[in-house]
């Protein structure tokens, strides 16, 4: 097997889904599981890790969630696999103290009471873990009401966890939800950061979106960083971390885990 079994993937055509099927059975055969990725803030210190989803197909070869999840519209089956995700996230905190990590969560799944129930039953388990979770949310998909959601979000602070927003800047997510939300974490969006210590009009909008956090107590980080030069210039300007393959790739086997030598996973 080839040291990195998703280089492969990246050099075919690779569809953009699965079948349901094959998603449901690598759910019950474990075959979901997590790759983390390091958020780095000042002085090149690990803020914390992104866990994002990983599909190991039956030959040994990893998919991103944009090699399967786009044209999966099963809303259980998209919430079987964010609990798959929190549970192997509240694992990996529970096995690693020093650890804490962001899991990433389809808003959808803040609709239903399934995810609620998993969610609560994970922290009465492991009440510890909860302040180094923190759930992260795609702005991509639509927020649920606030005022609908407003007292289990404040019982969840309480708890100690924390939400972050993802994708800042590119997606669905209003100015009144940034103001009534109140993120603890916003992730401003890679398209933003692409060139931006050369690209003008990419360092006024990374101003705007950092000075907007700022104005809200949020911790920045700017998401895809890919060059020394994008990090040095989005550092001056006040973010707080970067994440990105110059600050390191995805691994399957992070270092926590002393095992096998580690496994890139883009």
């Amino acid at each position: 097997m080839p040291s990195n079994p998703e280089r492969p993937m990246r050099a075919q055509t690779t569809p953009s889904h699965l079948p349901e099927l094959e998603i449901a059975k690598a759910l019950s055969e474990r075959r979901v599981l997590l790759a983390f990725q390091p958020i780095v803030g000042a002085g090149d210190r690990v803020a914390f890790h992104e866990a994002l989803l990983r599909l190991r197909l039956p030959c040994g070869q990893l998919l991103a969630p944009g090699q399967f999840l786009l044209g999966l519209r099963n809303p259980t089956l998209r919430r079987a696999l964010d609990i798959r995700a929190l549970s192997l996230g509240i694992a990996e905190l529970n096995a690693h103290p020093g650890l804490r990590l962001s899991v990433n969560v389809d808003p959808d799944s803040l609709h239903n009471p399934v995810f609620h129930r998993e969610l609560d039953m994970q922290l009465r388990t492991a009440p510890e873990t909860a302040e180094r979770l923190i759930l992260e949310l795609t702005e991509r998909a639509p927020l649920p009401p606030l005022p609908v959601f407003a007292r289990r979000r404040d019982r969840w602070r309480e708890m100690g966890l924390s939400l972050a927003l993802d994708d800042f800047g590119a997606g669905c997510t209003s100015f009144r939800h940034l103001r009534d939300w109140r993120f603890d974490i916003l992730k401003i969006d890679g398209s933003f950061s692409r060139n931006v210590h050369s690209d003008p009009d990419n360092q006024a909008l990374m101003r705007a979106l950092c000075g907007l956090a700022q104005h809200f107590e949020a911790y920045t980080v700017a998401e895809a960083v890919e060059t020394a030069a994008e990090a040095r210039w989005l550092t001056a300007c006040g973010l707080d971390a970067c994440q990105g393959y110059h600050l390191g790739r995805p691994t399957v086997d992070p270092a926590w885990r002393p095992s096998e030598p580690a496994i890139a996973s883009g």
